[in-house]
């Protein structure tokens, strides 16, 4: 069995720092090993010229060192990977530095936060060649094609099958039956104010209950006794029955791949529950004013290439936009997708963000 600790990006937390939120970092994003350093491939250094492009990212980023080494030989420029914390984190660093930016191109903005970079003028507008099946990620409202979809994956609860069939109790499938006091305190989920799949999840139900009837279920859930964590590896590997660390909760919030990482005798010992899924894209982008931007279109290119988008789900644990890529065996039999995900307009998240926050705060703290 694969160990899930290899998961990093379910351990993506989420900064609200447009709320003025004091929100600590837990983790990585939705997915990889720090890059930060002096790793080849790597600098601390943020300064760019045209020998060089710097590539602006989150904590998780990482790619297999022959495919650095491929972009660099066919561009003739030095890839210089610039680790600026989680999703949120990055996002808010792009909007303090915009007109002079960090490095020449950004990867790790997801659809949560995106609105927000675009409206602030972040990235140049580059229309970058997608490959099959890449436009159905497109960013709603990004006319200019500003950010170029690169990966996916959906946060959703996820159950240990082997816990359930051992206490003869039928699973849940929905995010109703997380309120059936049949599975009083047996789920534990990050806190939307410390983590991306938290608030994953907190879109997920606005999405189903709307903006009226989300806090209902809220109060209901926590009366239900959902335990908070302050991120995903809180609640996965202590708290969860199936992360190594003699959790007691059978239940937890996760994301569709998760079940290929608990795979033993050919079968996995968990299930995503596809009907509470919450989708998340992330995306790169040319940097407005950047030093290199041919440099960093050929990156954003480069990123679409078919052997970046097959090391994706090994190397960041998501899934490609390229619809022709052949996934891993254990992906293609375990991790399945949603068909219908939860969605929230990005520019209504953009908007509302600080308001859920803090009505999901004050249901939550009570």
């Amino acid at each position: 069995m694969r160990p899930i600790h290899a998961l990093p990006r379910a351990l993506a937390p989420l900064i609200a720092a447009s709320v003025g939120l004091a929100l600590a970092a837990t983790g990585c994003s939705a997915i990889g090993e720090s890059s930060s350093g002096d790793e080849p491939g790597s600098s601390n250094d943020s300064s760019s010229a045209p020998g060089r492009v710097v590539l602006v990212t989150h904590d998780s980023f990482v790619l297999p060192k022959p495919l650095i080494k491929q972009f660099e030989q066919q561009s003739g420029v030095d890839l210089v990977v610039r680790a600026s914390g989680d999703a949120g984190i990055l996002t808010n660093k792009l909007v303090l530095t915009k007109g002079d930016p960090l490095g020449d191109v950004a990867f790790g903005v997801d659809n949560t936060f995106a609105s927000r970079a675009l409206d602030e003028g972040v990235f140049a507008p580059y229309d970058a060649p997608l490959p099959d099946g890449a436009e159905e990620y497109r960013l709603p409202g990004d006319d200019g094609h500003a950010l170029t979809p690169v990966d996916n994956g959906n946060v959703c609860v996820n159950v240990d099958d082997t816990w359930f069939a051992d206490h003869d109790l039928a699973p849940p499938r929905t995010l109703d039956d997380l309120t059936d006091p049949a599975y009083q305190d047996l789920f534990v989920l990050p806190g939307a104010a410390t983590s991306s799949p938290g608030m994953a999840f907190l879109l997920t139900t606005i999405a189903t209950y709307g903006e009226d009837g989300w806090q209902d279920y809220w109060t209901r859930l926590m009366d239900n006794g959902a335990l908070l964590t302050a991120g995903w590896s809180d609640a996965y590997e202590v708290d969860f029955t199936q992360g190594g660390g003699q959790g007691d909760r059978p239940i937890v919030l996760s994301y569709d791949s998760s079940p290929a990482f608990t795979v033993a005798d050919g079968r996995s010992t968990t299930s995503a529950l596809l009907d509470t899924c919450f989708r998340q894209v992330e995306y790169a982008g040319v940097l407005d004013g950047a030093a290199n931007p041919q440099g960093a279109e050929e990156l954003v290119d480069f990123l679409l290439s078919p052997e970046v988008q097959a090391a994706l789900p090994e190397s960041m644990y998501v899934f490609p936009v390229d619809a022709g890529v052949e996934l891993p065996k254990e992906w293609a039999t375990f991790a399945k997708q949603p068909t219908e995900p939860a969605s929230v307009d990005p520019a209504d998240i953009t908007e509302h963000r600080d308001e859920w926050l803090r009505e999901w705060s004050d249901i939550t703290s009570r």
